[in-house]
């Protein structure tokens, strides 16, 4: 156990830290005695244990972060994708439901980016028109999709995807 403890405190430079190794070496070489084979060297076999345990725990550690007040796992929670989904399925099945020089409309707007005038000159109609289309379609959304207000509804959010 001496030279296993020496070659520890080698490999990671502190005492205590190299006890638990020579400790986890023993009991990894207990638990795994039937893969030893009689008449190879037994050194050898525990000093290739702790080292491949060293190192195993070494490449791990490069991985993990210091969180010890736990700030850092809090900005790393994210909202169920799930939702977001289901949200836009029902975005999508609603937006075929609207009348079609409305949803036109709000297309233009929305998705493509297109400013209510070039919106008015694409559809060949008057800029309240398409203001009134758009917003039609927005609060007519808002009442399948069970929003409070018109407003719930985004213009530039996700519309191409159902385009």
């Amino acid at each position: 156990m001496g030279s296993l403890r020496a070659f520890a405190v080698s490999l990671c430079g502190d005492k205590e830290r190299a006890d638990d190794l020579v400790q986890e070496t023993l009991f990894k070489a207990w638990n795994h005695l039937e893969s030893f084979k009689e008449g190879t060297n037994l050194k050898a076999w525990l000093f290739t244990i702790l080292r491949n345990t060293y190192f195993s725990e070494r490449r791990k550690r490069r991985r993990e972060v210091e969180d010890a007040d736990g700030t850092y796992a809090a900005r790393l929670a994210t909202q169920p994708a799930q939702h977001g989904h289901m949200d836009m399925q029902d975005f999508r099945a609603a937006l075929v439901q609207i009348p079609d020089d409305q949803r036109e409309a709000l297309i233009l707007v929305g998705a493509a980016g297109f400013s209510y005038e070039e919106a008015a000159e694409i559809s060949g109609c008057a800029v309240g028109t398409i203001k009134s289309r758009v917003n039609r379609a927005r609060n007519r959304l808002a009442g399948m999709l069970g929003l409070e207000d018109a407003e719930s509804i985004p213009l530039a959010e996700g519309l191409s995807k159902t385009a």
